[in-house]
């Protein structure tokens, strides 16, 4: 009969990162919308057409102006910052109640080769955001044909 036993470290003398970065499965999917960090990350879908990439992203209650979208070296990434504050004072100008919210996220998608990375656009519909690139247009490949020995 065997036990299981939580494995404290790779690197007993070495920092945290080690261990994360050496000990994560880059294929596990259970925690997609969690950040190293623990803070909540938007979903996303990622769709391929005959002539797009589209990748769509849930992100409610932002507007246009809240996100960056950067491509650079065949990487796109989508990130936003939004910080809200909101207050209530008394006759006296006292604070009766003050609430103030930060929200971040970032993404990163590798972008494929055969994406025309000077056609990107990007649209923000209904808490949905969405980028598309373009695909390029696949070469023709020349016919095949039989060549007669002489």
């Amino acid at each position: 009969m065997s036990s299981l036993e939580k494995r404290k470290s790779l690197f007993p003398s070495s920092s945290s990162f080690f261990d994360d970065f050496f000990s994560r499965d880059f294929f596990d999917w259970n925690d997609k919308n969690f950040s190293a960090t623990g803070t909540t990350l938007p979903s996303v879908n990622v769709k391929e057409t005959d002539s797009n990439f589209n990748i769509e992203l849930a992100a409610p209650g932002m507007s246009k102006s809240d996100f960056k979208i950067e491509l650079k070296n065949n990487v796109l990434s989508i990130s936003s910052e939004k910080k809200e504050e909101n207050e209530e004072k008394d006759d006296e100008g006292n604070y009766t109640r003050k609430e103030f919210s930060y929200q971040s996220f970032s993404r990163s998608f590798r972008v494929p080769e055969n994406a025309k990375q000077e056609d990107v656009s990007a649209k923000y519909d209904n808490g949905i955001l969405t980028v598309s690139l373009a695909k390029k247009e696949i070469e023709a490949k020349p016919e095949s044909k039989t060549i007669d020995v002489k």
